[in-house]
This record gives C-alpha cells, sequence and structure tokens, in this order.
C-alpha cells in the first residue's frame, strides 16, 4: 500500500512565559512543524504551528494552519452583489401556492419562465429576490424534523411587523415558534415541511 507521506516530518518545540495583563501570568508551549503535502496541484511543503496556553483563569488551546503554496490561493473577490433566489422543492404545487399567496402574501413573478423546465414551478417575489418552487420528489423526510426551525435548513425572509404575521398565522392554523434568542422573529413551516424564518427588521 502506499504511503501519503513521503518524509517525515520535521518539529520544533520552545516553552516560554508571557504576562497577560498584570496579574494574570501566561505560560505558552509552541510547536512548529513543516510536512510535505499533497496539493491539488502536486505536492509541496507545509507549515503548521500549534500553541497552548496555560493561564490561572482558564486554559486555551489555539491553533494557527498557514497557506502552504502560494499558487494555490484563488482571489475570492468574483463580484458577488446578492442573493437572486432559494429553491424550494414541494409535493404539489398548487397547495404550496395557497401557502405562499394566500397566506404569506407573496405575489408570482409572471416574467420568469414557468414552463420551460421539466417540471412544474412557479417564482414569487420576495422584494427584490425570489423563492422558485419547485414540484419534485424532496429527499428530505418530513417526519423527525426538528421542532424549531432556527435548527432545520431554512431561508430567512425579513419583514417589517413579525406580531402581525403571527396573528395570520394564529388564524389559519399555522404552527410556529419564536426565536430562541429573543429577537422579533418566528420560524415556520410550508405544507412540505421547508423551514422558513421572518425577522422584524
Amino acid at each position: 500500500m502506499a504511503s501519503f507521506l513521503t518524509s517525515s516530518p520535521t518539529f520544533s518545540l520552545q516553552n516560554k512565559i508571557s504576562y497577560h495583563g498584570e496579574r494574570n501570568p501566561l505560560t505558552t508551549l509552541s510547536v512548529s512543524f513543516s510536512s510535505p503535502y499533497v496539493g491539488r496541484r502536486g505536492r509541496g511543503y507545509g507549515s503548521y504551528s500549534v500553541s497552548r496556553a496555560t493561564s490561572i483563569e482558564k486554559d486555551v488551546l489555539h491553533k494557527d494552519v498557514h497557506g502552504v503554496d502560494e499558487k494555490d490561493a484563488i482571489d475570492p473577490d468574483f463580484g458577488v452583489v446578492g442573493m437572486h433566489h432559494v429553491g424550494v422543492l414541494c409535493e404539489n404545487l398548487e397547495r404550496s401556492l395557497d401557502f405562499y399567496q394566500n397566506i404569506l402574501g407573496l405575489e408570482i413573478n409572471e416574467a420568469r419562465p414557468h414552463d420551460k423546465l421539466p417540471y412544474r414551478g412557479a417564482w414569487l417575489w420576495v422584494g427584490s429576490e425570489m423563492i422558485h418552487l419547485m414540484e419534485l420528489p424532496n429527499p428530505d423526510p418530513l417526519a423527525g424534523r426538528p421542532e424549531h426551525g432556527g435548527r432545520d435548513r431554512h431561508a430567512c425572509i425579513a419583514i417589517k411587523d413579525v406580531s402581525k404575521l403571527k396573528e395570520i398565522l394564529d388564524k389559519a392554523g399555522i404552527p410556529y415558534t419564536l426565536s430562541r434568542s429573543g429577537r422579533p422573529a418566528l420560524f415556520t413551516r410550508d405544507p412540505d415541511s421547508n423551514a422558513l424564518e421572518f425577522t422584524q427588521v
């Protein structure tokens, strides 16, 4: 069996005492090592450092991993301008439209190509962005999902009045949970158990 490492890593060890504030001496143990690696552009040599700092109050474990090859670095600025839409799977398009249009009050973007895709769907305006409803098999189970949508995959919609939305959901008999952090926000689910967050801004 071939080995992933072609040579043994080298280590250097040092122990020093520094001071964190006037009354909190800090003992730091630093270990640095270099080892071969295999990257997207071939093999190279990487350097890493691990330090452990012990103080009177608590232990702090810190690890720094430095870039190993400048050739592999990619400029992340490719021109992000915002969120265009979120895709939401549904079992029955009409049932979902009843929820998104009649309960949430969203409007269909008629300019989007509803009939040019190999499945049924609809595009709904959410401010200047959209939700794309897609009538496709959903791989996620309907049962066993977290009661609180904040602990599940979800899309967040900014609104002006959470209390008004609570009244609408209460009248429709749709359950929801409030934000655990205490901020003005709630979580609910659509007919296919897709979690939605509504946060007041």
